[in-house]
């Protein structure tokens, strides 16, 4: 299956997961608020160990000061295209819970479920006609000042997002990258009954 992006499915998917991406190049104009909590919406809907629901997401849309306070937590390769993302925000996750008898135990799915989440919310942005940009370059124990996050909880990524522009917009190192990357065939990574590196 071809898609209009360049990406070859090998085997039969709806065409969603070829439409998401991660451009760099955006248009800079505001994204309504209401379409930003269609995209939280969606991720409140991820499945979750126990429905312990253990994401959290931290936003600004692009003129207030809470969109300066993530991009200031932005590594510099990343605050060098995201000043025209609509919405930064950032993907916090909850470390630990409370259990029945009121002791604190690490949740060990929390990265794995708020990781859930993200893909909804981003699967949701493509439909809502925008794209949602992952990162891992940010500097975890700023964010975690700057944005009152309290001990319990992780710093996972910071997500840009915005509707796509040409990629002439993008400094010219940044514009050679900017195109949907390929993906490791499924051989590579499944295996049935053992382990295969």
């Amino acid at each position: 299956m071809t898609h209009p992006t360049g990406r070859i499915a090998d085997h039969a998917i709806d065409p969603v997961f070829l439409d998401r991406w991660s451009p760099r190049a955006f248009t800079g104009e505001a994204m309504p608020h209401e379409t930003l909590l269609s995209l939280f919406e969606a991720a409140r809907w991820a499945p979750s160990a126990a429905n312990g629901q253990p994401w959290r997401f931290i936003y600004g849309h692009r003129g207030t000061p809470a969109f300066d306070a993530i991009h200031d937590t932005l590594d510099e390769g990343n605050r060098r295209w995201t000043d025209k993302a609509s919405v930064l925000a950032v993907i916090v996750s909850q470390t630990h819970r409370k259990s029945a008898d009121g002791e604190m135990r690490p949740a060990y799915t929390h990265a794995f479920d708020t990781g859930a989440a993200w893909a909804y919310l981003a699967l949701q942005a493509i439909h809502a006609g925008y794209y949602a940009h992952g990162m891992g370059g940010i500097d975890r124990a700023k964010a975690m000042e700057v944005l009152g996050i309290p001990e319990g909880f992780r710093v996972e990524a910071a997500i840009a997002i915005g509707r796509i522009a040409p990629k002439e917009t993008l400094p010219e190192d940044l514009m050679k990258r900017e195109v949907p990357s390929t993906r490791k065939p499924v051989a590579e990574f499944v295996s049935e009954g053992r382990f295969k590196g």
